[in-house]
């Protein structure tokens, strides 16, 4: 019985061969699973150009394990343009998704899933989300994901005997943390990286860290009238139990 799921990226580029990536990770720990063969690059290296907020010691981690996950793409991502147009698909067990869209866009969807399952403490909050990934998801799409995520993590720490946090204060201080994880991976990208797209798709998921923090309590606003429903809840349900 397989104790992993899969998740498949297919980039058909202009004049370059396919790409195919397919993912596996682990059911439980929600990380990325390596083969066994895989050896990191010396940019991956820990000290380099570490996180100021890494909770990580150089003693007992040798490798940024963040940096290792997209270590694994690079060979075939880092010269690709990030203006290009490209097709891209992707695969789960539930659906298949399709679409032609620019190179930076389509890195920053499969970046987003790897960052999230890379073993970085900073970004395990999002395993949730990368569990149901949804590629190339758009902003408003996020925030509804992102903000549903964190009230349901909430559930579960009251569930457990721990205090909840209703007003999603620490959703914004994750947010802070990853704005300064990418800017920090950015470093490490602009050493490597023969072209723009792995870095311009870094950019494009670090403006969305950047928009999440101060934008929180205007989207909840702006999302109130889709939950009309349950404002009445109470009165519709009142009486289930003589049904």
């Amino acid at each position: 019985m397989k104790k992993y799921f899969e998740i498949s990226y297919q980039f058909i580029i202009p004049d370059h061969e396919q790409v195919d990536f397919v993912f596996k990770i682990d059911d439980k720990s929600l990380n990325l699973m390596h083969e066994e063969s895989f050896e990191p690059s010396d940019w991956t290296a820990l000290n380099n150009n570490k996180c100021s907020n890494c909770p990580l010691s150089s003693k007992n981690y040798e490798r940024c394990p963040l940096s290792v996950n997209l270590d694994k793409i690079l060979s075939d991502m880092s010269r690709v343009i990030s203006y290009q147009n490209i097709d891209v698909k992707v695969v789960t067990a539930q659906r298949t998704i399709t679409q032609n869209t620019s190179a930076q866009r389509a890195l920053s969807s499969l970046m987003g899933l790897i960052i999230a399952t890379s073993g970085c403490p900073h970004t395990s909050f999002f395993k949730p989300m990368a569990r149901f990934h949804l590629p190339m998801a758009e902003t408003q799409e996020t925030i509804y994901r992102a903000s549903s995520m964190y009230l349901l993590s909430q559930y579960h720490r009251k569930s457990i005997g721990l205090k909840p946090d209703w007003e999603m204060v620490g959703l914004q201080k994750i947010y802070k943390n990853m704005q300064v994880v990418n800017s920090h991976i950015a470093a490490r990208l602009r050493e490597v990286c023969e072209k723009d797209a792995m870095l311009n798709a870094l950019i494009l998921l670090d403006l969305f860290t950047q928009t999440v923090p101060p934008s929180i309590e205007k989207s909840m606003i702006k999302m109130q009238d889709l939950f009309y429903p349950y404002f009445v809840f109470d009165d519709l349900l009142q009486d289930t139990d003589k049904n």
